[in-house]
């Protein structure tokens, strides 16, 4: 049997009835992070610039953040560019891949356009998670020397998603997922500047995954060993994958339950200096004290998110220096940090000058199943503290609470459509039954969110 083939099996196989609680818990945790995180990119670039370049006709699908109607791929275009744009998307870290923002996209468009019920789109999710976490896992990180991920695998993780949602028979979801993976593209160099590029990638994932089950639906078909095969998709974007390793565990060991749920809104990569930092500071280390700051964490880290002179929200986002010296002067790492005034503040900037950056042999070969980072402050008394943070906060072994991501929900989406709203959005969300009519949950800004709930929604 293909590689294809084995995943399709699973994905048309699964039954919402037959999942283990834990796996569709975890499937609507994911459900939930995705959406705060795209009402929050709703109202941001490139999500905006398409939906003024794209003027949506009216379809059976939705916009976030308030309820337009749109056609499928449209939706699944604007939501998924949306998700990625504020950098609190979900993170499977063996994979060096976030599937929530496409594969969750995907999922949402295909259910709402054919009135599923909501069990059937956490099915959905579900398929698209398990088979595309597998696929990222088993390319990297040979892979992400190049390419990102989210953007390439992502288009895989949308198909299976997608498919699924259409309740298509294993056959139709093979060509959806051979053809998805031929679609797959997005360039790692798009993390180079602040430009719209990086979260349009998983926009055109989750838009390319939806148009590949569609298709497949209508009887395209695709190359039946396109992961395996000589020129296919194993060989051309990794090099020597084990597609047996790929498919195992289908069904017995659910990838989902081991997501890495963002606590702060910038890049992975940071987390465990922040908490190394915060750690410290903790201590009793006073912020005016501090005279150097050594973090020390695997390459990529190094690599990605060494720039010190970040001069605009994205960059800031991928800065080490800025959200370790946020982390110093015992600054919430939150969306108001990112703000243009801050980049500006003269104590961030200040702090951000006694940084260095090094790469962490230790950090280096846990990568990429653990992020951790050693930070060591040296302090105007001859002090020198240092902590050692081996896993993140967010990671399946130091996890964001139920609580807490509601939380990050509130956070996220209050300043969009008001305290109300978001209230109202994340209790339904948690609290749905999974006979629920998808098209029926309230989107944000919707019609059926406006009135006293809606009265707080930020202008």
């Amino acid at each position: 049997m293909t590689v294809a083939a084995t995943y399709a099996e699973f994905s048309a196989a699964l039954r919402p009835e037959a999942m283990p609680a834990g796996v569709l818990h975890a499937a609507r945790r994911s459900l939930i992070d995705w959406w705060g995180g795209a009402i929050a990119g709703s109202v941001e670039a490139p999500a905006t610039v398409l939906r003024e370049a794209l003027r949506p006709a009216p379809g059976p699908a939705r916009l976030l953040s308030d309820g337009a109607p749109a056609d499928a791929r449209t939706a699944a275009l604007i939501n998924g560019t949306a998700a990625h744009a504020v950098e609190v998307d979900d993170i499977f870290s063996p994979g060096l891949y976030h599937p929530g923002v496409s594969v969750v996209a995907a999922a949402l468009a295909a259910a709402e356009s054919g009135n599923a019920p909501l069990g059937e789109l956490l099915a959905a999710v579900v398929a698209g998670y398990e088979v595309s976490n597998r696929v990222a896992r088993a390319v990297n990180p040979a892979h992400y020397r190049w390419w990102h991920t989210t953007g390439t695998v992502g288009h895989i993780g949308a198909a299976a998603a997608a498919a699924r949602a259409m309740r298509l028979d294993p056959g139709p979801t093979a060509h959806a997922l051979t053809t998805a993976a031929t679609f797959a593209a997005g360039l790692r160099h798009a993390f180079a500047s602040d430009a719209m590029s990086k979260p349009l990638h998983a926009g055109r994932a989750a838009e390319g995954g939806l148009l590949a089950a569609l298709g497949a639906r209508a009887g395209l078909t695709g190359v039946p060993d396109m992961f395996e095969g000589e020129r296919g998709f194993g060989r051309a974007m990794s090099g020597d994958v084990d597609w047996t390793a790929a498919t195992a565990g289908l069904g017995s060991e659910w990838t989902i339950t081991r997501m890495t749920c963002k606590p702060y809104p910038c890049c992975g990569h940071t987390f465990a200096a922040i908490d190394a930092t915060g750690e410290i500071m903790r201590r009793g280390v006073a912020p005016e004290s501090v005279l150097a700051i050594r973090v020390a964490s695997y390459m990529a880290a190094v690599q990605i998110c060494g720039g010190t002179d970040p001069v605009t929200p994205y960059e800031a986002k991928f800065s080490l220096p800025y959200t370790v010296a946020l982390a110093t002067l015992g600054r919430q790492v939150d969306l108001a940090a990112f703000s243009p005034a801050q980049l500006r503040e003269p104590a961030l900037r200040g702090m951000m000058r006694r940084i260095t950056l090094a790469v962490d042999e230790e950090a280096e070969a846990a990568f990429p199943a653990l992020r951790g980072a050693e930070v060591t402050v040296l302090t105007a008394d001859g002090g020198e503290h240092r902590f050692r943070q081996t896993t993140r906060r967010g990671d399946p072994d130091f996890p964001v609470s139920d609580a807490a991501l509601d939380a990050k929900f509130r956070m996220l989406a209050a300043p969009v459509i008001g305290a109300g709203a978001s209230g109202t959005v994340a209790a339904t969300l948690w609290s749905a039954e999974i006979g629920r009519a998808v098209a029926s949950l309230p989107m944000a800004r919707s019609a059926e969110m406006r009135g006293p709930a809606a009265d707080t929604a930020a202008t």
